[in-house]
């Protein structure tokens, strides 16, 4: 395996053009990346602020958290494959571009439907930016350089969601030149205005002609599997605000058959010799079946845990926005840690990271729901199952995306982005409809720490979950990474 650790894009680059620097490419995507999976959380504690401040009903707040989860996920799919065909430098920068600004409308907005729209907006110029940047990381980077970079790219990810919660948490509570709310999204202005002077200057140019600028755009599966995540996204989105009304279950009926017609059309058009959304070289590809699984049961622990354990901190025991973000800087710096350096591991342990990573963070779960039973804080106990929980998914979820992404061809860089981060996405937003909507239900329940009961109900069940993971994530041949393609 060569060493190097960036090289010119393998899709027909030629040419002595100088190359940049790999770490200041690989900061600059990466920064693009976490900006937009901050923005999935980082509203989460601003919310009972930005209802007071806009008299905003419960539906249009769960509006204004949720339009750009909807956007983002709909659409994840369909900016891979824009970035195949228009370029992924053009795409990248077009999706910071109307982050930004929406970013920037969103800080500025005076009414709760003036901020819900401009969410929509933030949403689709994330689903733009993300998949381009796993792309120019399979195009730019090689050997022990390109694990390295996915090594960081999975960290960032995942770390998005308990970072999110913390900045919010400290925004809102530093009310910043008596703004309140509007920092939590004003933040991004500064930001996404250096990447887009600075990403023209670092990021590669697009090649002319290369062999995926020829693939078709897919209409019918772009509209297909729009309309299916659309009808999952949804009522999964707003089921427990509207008590779960019957148009959400049938929602959810028609989403799962439009995803087998999806399916269907998707075969037909491979067999027919056309470009799929989604490459069946990726869908077979060593791993990444055991990815998509142990990618989405992860997520959907980490995002419910949040979800709950912010209420409970808020709710049950009567703290500040700040506290709450600041307790889960525990879990994100752990995770963080996970993500960066379980490459110093021994290679013949990788493929027990998964299973190893989701026991541990089962085992954290369920000690914290025995811990806090009570009523009580413990910090000492809740310092360490909150590290237990984010190593834990770090370990599970960093080399699993790592390893399978390691066996993916530059070619198909997009289809796998637009894939995993859909999944990723997907799974948070099940964790919220599940065990999100078990934490509220058990909330109801009388007794003298309600919100206690509760979370030591949901943490069960986000061990279980977190077990079943672990079991996914079984394999029998160890997890050595596949040979670079341009070694």
């Amino acid at each position: 395996m060569t060493h190097s650790t960036l090289s010119t894009p393998v899709s027909g680059r030629t040419g002595t053009a100088r190359r940049p620097p790999a770490g200041l490419l690989l900061g600059i995507i990466l920064t693009a990346q976490f900006m937009a999976l901050l923005d999935v959380f980082i509203v989460n504690v601003a919310a009972p602020t930005i209802g007071s401040d806009l008299h905003a009903s419960g539906a249009g707040l769960q509006l204004v958290i949720a339009g750009y989860t909807i956007a983002y996920a709909v659409l994840l799919i369909t900016g891979a494959r824009i970035g195949d065909l228009w370029g992924h430098r053009r795409v990248l920068l077009t999706g910071i571009a109307l982050f930004t600004a929406a970013s920037l409308a969103c800080g500025l907005a005076q009414s709760t439907g003036e901020l819900i729209g401009f969410r929509f907006a933030q949403g689709a110029g994330s689903a733009l930016m993300v998949p381009q940047v796993l792309s120019l990381i399979q195009r730019n980077f090689t050997g022990e350089g390109r694990l390295r970079a996915l090594s960081v790219y999975s960290a960032v990810l995942a770390s998005g969601a308990a970072v999110g919660q913390s900045l919010g948490g400290v925004l809102v509570s530093a009310d910043l030149f008596g703004a309140g709310w509007r920092p939590v999204f004003l933040v991004n202005v500064p930001i996404g205005l250096a990447l887009l002077v600075l990403a023209p200057r670092v990021v590669p140019r697009d090649v002319a002609g290369a062999p995926e600028r020829r693939r078709g755009l897919d209409l019918p599966g772009l509209v297909v599997l729009g309309a299916a995540v659309s009808l999952l996204t949804v009522p999964l989105v707003l089921g427990q605000e509207e008590g779960w009304p019957l148009w959400g279950w049938l929602c959810l009926a028609l989403s799962a058959v439009l995803f087998v017609v999806f399916v269907a059309l998707e075969a037909r058009l491979a067999r027919r010799g056309g470009a799929p959304l989604v490459s069946a070289r990726v869908l077979r590809a060593p791993g990444m079946g055991r990815a998509v699984t142990v990618i989405g049961l992860g997520m959907a622990v980490n995002a419910g845990f949040l979800f709950s354990f912010a209420l409970h901190l808020q709710v049950g025991l009567g703290e500040s926005a700040l506290r709450t973000g600041l307790t889960f800087a525990v879990a994100a710096v752990a995770f963080g840690l996970a993500g960066l350096h379980w490459r110093r591991l021994p290679q013949r342990s990788y493929g027990a990271l998964a299973s190893g990573g989701l026991l541990l963070a089962a085992l954290s779960l369920a000690g914290l729901g025995l811990l806090l039973r009570d009523g009580g804080r413990h910090e000492a106990g809740l310092v360490l199952a909150l590290a237990g929980l984010g190593a834990g998914l770090g370990l599970a979820f960093s080399p699993t995306l790592t390893l399978a992404l390691g066996q993916v061809v530059p070619e198909d860089a997009a289809d796998a982005s637009g894939l995993l981060a859909t999944v990723t996405q997907l799974g948070m937003l099940l964790g919220v409809a599940t065990l999100g909507t078990l934490f509220l239900n058990r909330l109801a329940v009388s007794g003298p720490h309600p919100s206690a009961h509760a979370l030591a109900v949901t943490s069960a069940a986000l061990a279980a979950t977190a077990l079943a993971g672990a079991l996914a994530g079984l394999r029998r041949s160890g997890g050595r990474p596949a040979p670079d393609p341009q070694s």
